[in-house]
Formats: C-alpha cells, sequence, structure tokens
C-alpha cells in the first residue's frame, strides 16, 4: 500500500481521553448500518500505527474480535445491557480499562458510535478510578472534552454506578 492511505485512517468521532493512553471512537469501520470491512481495516492500520495494543468494546454484539486480533490488536468484549446487572458489568469494565492502562496498554474504547452511554461510562470510570471526586464534575469534564452534552442515558449510567464508584 502507497500514498496517503499507507498508515491507514483515523476512526470516526476519535477522542483522546488521557492522551496517548486512552482513547474513544466509533466502532473501526462505521457504525452498524454503513460499517465496511476495508473502512475497518484501514481504521485498525492506523490505530497500530499510532501505537495502540488493545480495544475494549461496548457493542451489544461482538463481531470485529477476530479482525482486531488479525491487526495483532488484543480485545475485550462487554455487552452492557440495561437491566440489573449493568452495575457489575460496568464494574468488570472498569477493572478491565484499570488494568490495561496500569500496563504498557495504549486503549481505543469503542461502541458503536460515541453515544451517551458510552461518554456516561468514560464519566463513570473517571469517578470510580478517584480522578473526579464528583459526577457533576466528570460529566462536565466529559462534556468539554466530547464538544457535547450528555443525555439522560448516559446519566443515568453513571448514577447506577452508585456505590460501586469507590
Amino acid at each position: 500500500m502507497r500514498g496517503k492511505w499507507a498508515a491507514g485512517i483515523e476512526p470516526r468521532n476519535f477522542n483522546w481521553v488521557y492522551r496517548g493512553r486512552l482513547a474513544v471512537s466509533e466502532r473501526p469501520g462505521g457504525s452498524t448500518l454503513v460499517h465496511r470491512r476495508v473502512r475497518r481495516d484501514e481504521e485498525l492500520l492506523w490505530l497500530k500505527h499510532q501505537g495502540f495494543t488493545r480495544i475494549i468494546s461496548i457493542l451489544p454484539v461482538m463481531q470485529n474480535l477476530s479482525a482486531y486480533g488479525e491487526h495483532g490488536l488484543s480485545a475485550s468484549h462487554y455487552a452492557l445491557r440495561q437491566g440489573p446487572d449493568q452495575q457489575n458489568a460496568l464494574v468488570v469494565v472498569y477493572e478491565d480499562l484499570h488494568r490495561s492502562l496500569s500496563g504498557t496498554d495504549v486503549v481505543l474504547l469503542h461502541g458503536d458510535e460515541v453515544s451517551d452511554r458510552l461518554l456516561g461510562l468514560v464519566a463513570g470510570y473517571l469517578v470510580w478510578t478517584g480522578r473526579v471526586t464528583s459526577p457533576t464534575t466528570a460529566i462536565t469534564m466529559t462534556e468539554r472534552l466530547f464538544r457535547r452534552s450528555i443525555g439522560t442515558e448516559g446519566r443515568s449510567l453513571l448514577a447506577e454506578l452508585g456505590s460501586a464508584a469507590s
């Protein structure tokens, strides 16, 4: 491959949470309705060239796990579904993120799109790690970082973290 595509293309709605360590984007290749394998491969190539080593997905169904492995990226999948087990699932995601970031991994966290749910997960992680003590501050910081408001679904996900945020 030659030219400007040799290093791949940046995933859509890519944004660093912790520069050089944790980023968020929509699903490599695009969301479900517009997902393209060629684009996914180009975006995974870009991620690899940027030093990413791990992908954590919160898609309802994991469809790209083998593609991530083919590009030399380790991956985990956590289907965050509303319901009685969601709080436990959040903690498992946060623990995985914490382990990955405590080591040398550079992590991409993604959903089908950069949704309220994904942003609520990011804000919750800030509280869960203790880097931010107030959920309100975490929401404000996340909204500024992503230049958009977090709706009720993201806020409720953060609120559900409840006593696990310590």
